[in-house]
């Protein structure tokens, strides 16, 4: 009998194990044919980033755990998982913000590098707060705004977004939003082989708006004026470890007033500006801080809550307290006043309300491209903060046909 034969009157199991076994030898020479390519050919594969700084595992871990969101290296998300020591950053009085970040390393690091870190801070932004005219929940709309110009001043810098997730034991979980190019850390950063990540080891001191499990959200805005300075004696707090202690520890705008009075304020060495805070509540509650001259001062030293009236639901870049009137960013100023004005006629014509498209149509409304001229101008991202269902809707650099989800877990 020739082989031909002996394949024909061959039982159908024999037959389909000899396929099988054949089927399945062709398959594994050519896995093994593509795992010997040349090496122009080699897949890539994406680079881990050193952490020079770092040696303890669990830190490392969350430090290489990072997410690229949207994959092009402009939006990232990470779980921040160890112990960021709030009690003995708010005990330092570190308020400086290079002080602070040198202090946050000594305290977090697991050997420290000869220079000292270099972080830089500002902010431009529009914010405001109110009802959703469908569900009845709470909102707050915030536009975060820097341009990060080149060294030249010919171009600008693509920054990265982090969105932080923190669950401190015996505080409240949050996340919150930070520039990550006043951290060193532009576009793509996190996989390009070569950047340290040590300095992510400070991103809950650098957060710039945020909401908590409660329902509480904070932003903060720039102001043209003598940075604030208080000094009565009360423990001293800087600008964003201000925002980490309220994220963390407030479930309300009448619990974040509070908590601010226990401390002295100060935001000298935070960036070039000064800074009022905007907030609001899943309660509805909202309120601008400011902190304002008294009588023939020059320096800001009194903290003014401005609430309860809905022509204070939103704010820019000027001072919206009347015992401001005629100083650089007075009421008289024209820093963000366009933004300003849209916002509040928008409200006004609405009732004081509006749909969550409504809202985030409104943080289009007010967005800004890039003006290498004007710092607070580029609108980085766009936050609508849910603060009932505790949520975040998100667009990055004016791309609102692409919205990002997230919420406190």
């Amino acid at each position: 009998m020739t082989k031909n034969q002996e394949l024909i009157t061959a039982q159908p199991s024999t037959l389909f194990t000899r396929l099988f076994v054949s089927v399945a030898t062709v398959l594994f020479i050519l896995l093994l044919a593509s795992c010997c390519n040349d090496d122009d050919d080699a897949p890539t594969v994406p680079s881990q980033n050193p952490a020079t700084f770092i040696k303890d595992e669990a830190k490392l871990a969350m430090l290489h755990s990072m997410k690229d969101v949207d994959g092009s290296g402009r939006l990232y998300e990470i779980d921040y998982t160890v112990d960021y020591k709030l009690d003995a950053v708010l005990k330092s009085g570190c308020t400086e913000t290079n002080q602070l970040f040198n202090y946050v390393a000594y305290l977090l690091y697991d050997s420290l590098p000869q220079s000292r870190a270099q972080v830089s801070f500002d902010a431009g932004c529009s914010a405001f707060a109110v009802p959703n005219s469908q569900s009845g929940d709470f909102l707050m709309g915030r536009n975060y705004d820097f341009c990060h110009a080149t060294e030249d001043g010919t171009s600008y810098k693509s920054i990265a977004a982090i969105l932080v997730r923190t669950a401190p034991p015996g505080g409240k979980k949050s996340i919150s939003m930070v520039d990550g190019m006043q951290l060193g850390y532009g576009q793509g950063f996190y996989t390009d082989g070569e950047t340290d990540l040590s300095l992510l080891m400070g991103l809950p001191y650098a957060a710039l708006d945020g909401i908590n499990e409660d329902g509480f959200a904070i932003g903060v805005l720039a102001l043209r004026e003598k940075q604030t300075q208080q000094d009565t004696g009360q423990p001293r707090i800087g600008t964003t470890t201000a925002i980490r202690m309220l994220l963390d520890r407030a479930s309300t705008v009448k619990e974040a007033l509070a908590m601010l009075k226990k401390y002295d304020m100060n935001m000298k060495g935070s960036g070039r500006s000064n800074y009022h805070y905007f907030m609001a509540d899943a309660t509805g509650d909202y309120a601008i801080v400011e902190y304002t001259l008294k009588k023939g001062e020059t320096i800001p030293t009194v903290m003014e809550k401005l609430t309860g009236n809905d022509t204070l639901r939103c704010v820019t870049n000027f001072y919206v307290s009347p015992t401001m009137v005629g100083t650089n960013d007075g009421w008289g100023s024209d820093h963000g006043k366009d933004r300003y004005w849209t916002i509040r006629n928008n409200l006004a014509k609405n009732n004081y309300e509006l749909s969550a498209d409504g809202a985030m149509s409104l943080l289009s409304d007010v967005s800004q491209p890039a003006d290498l001229k004007n710092i607070t101008s580029q609108t980085q991202w766009s936050c609508l903060y849910n603060l009932s269902e505790k949520s975040l809707r998100l667009a990055i650099l004016r791309d609102y046909g692409k919205m990002y989800n997230f919420k406190v877990k």
